[in-house]
């Protein structure tokens, strides 16, 4: 049952392509799943609370300008990326906004593990990654109003409520439970990035499943605009952390943060307040920037003897 587990957990990739797969070809397979979606992403969110080590946020922590560099980067280069991408790529609105709130989603839960498989800074990234979650219910809504109201209407205080029960509630709630577990959070810890994969992959195989139709139209182009959107979140993390004077265990690890956005929460976001089709871009990035991503860990990792900086 554990190796069963793990290999769920390191196969996201893989599954997460499969399920898209399958979402195009028999979407009804997965639209049984309308209801249910955002509880889905509350699972990936209570997971992630359960494997959060406090040492580790305790010693990433005492960095204070390192995660206030990270933060500033993350939640100005993709927003801004998100925007370009939504002004000048030709779509319709509703498309054009799912652009916008992939970029002013946190950071992925997925990066943590990416990172780790890297080599790179593994307590920097989880530190970012809850701390731009836990920033989410603000800057999020108020990112998307901002730089979204240019093509519909922005419902601010709905999202920012539904980022509170979906995020930040259950990731209390995880780390509670954490709290509590003794022995047992040995096998939790093995449980819960199974189920976190689980569930983002049924997550972005229904936005695929609800915008089949629309994929056999617009496909091409928006996932033209999602290579470069994740390819540019790469290259400018990977620049920014240059700037902020990082290792290259760091500037590996900001790469990889800024290029990965948690497009789970921008898929929920989308279908819970918007049209069908503003979730697409969010399911289509979620399915690319894992499989980039992890494309980029197995040749990190393959080479990391030969470059022992990255070496954790």
């Amino acid at each position: 049952m554990l190796a069963l587990l793990r290999l769920i957990a390191n196969g996201l990739a893989p599954l997460t392509l499969a399920g898209a797969v399958a979402a195009y070809l028999e979407p009804g397979l997965f639209l049984v799943f309308k209801d249910v979606f955002l509880w889905l992403f509350a699972a990936t969110m209570f997971a992630l609370g359960v494997v959060l080590d406090p040492a580790d946020m305790q010693a990433t922590l005492g960095r204070p300008r390192a995660l206030f560099a990270g933060l500033a980067a993350q939640y100005t280069l993709m927003p801004l990326l998100g925007f370009a991408a939504a002004a000048f790529g030709g779509l319709p609105p509703a498309l054009a906004l799912g652009f916008v709130i992939v970029g002013c989603a946190p950071g992925a839960m997925a990066s943590n593990v990416i990172v780790y498989l890297a080599g790179g800074a593994v307590a920097y990234s989880i530190a970012l990654t809850i701390l731009s979650t836990l920033l989410s219910p603000l800057l999020t809504p108020l990112l998307v109003q901002w730089l979204g109201s240019a093509f519909l209407d922005i419902p601010f205080w709905p999202m920012m409520q539904t980022i509170l029960m979906t995020v930040v509630a259950p990731l209390i709630a995880g780390m509670g439970l954490r709290q509590v577990l003794g022995k047992r959070l040995t096998l939790a810890q093995e449980i819960a990035p199974a189920v976190a994969a689980v569930a983002i992959v049924i997550i972005c195989s229904y936005a695929v499943a609800a915008n089949q139709a629309r994929l056999a139209e617009v496909g091409g182009q928006v996932f033209l605009l999602v290579v470069l959107l994740n390819a540019l979140g790469y290259v400018l993390g990977w620049q920014a952390a240059r700037w902020f004077g990082f290792d290259l265990r760091h500037r590996l690890t900001l790469a990889i943060e800024i290029g990965m956005q948690n497009a789970g929460l921008g898929v929920a976001l989308a279908l819970k307040h918007f049209a069908p089709e503003t979730a697409l871009p969010g399911a289509l990035f979620a399915v690319w920037c894992i499989i980039t991503s992890a494309g980029a860990a197995s040749y990190f990792r393959r080479t990391r003897h030969r470059t022992a900086v990255l070496t954790p």
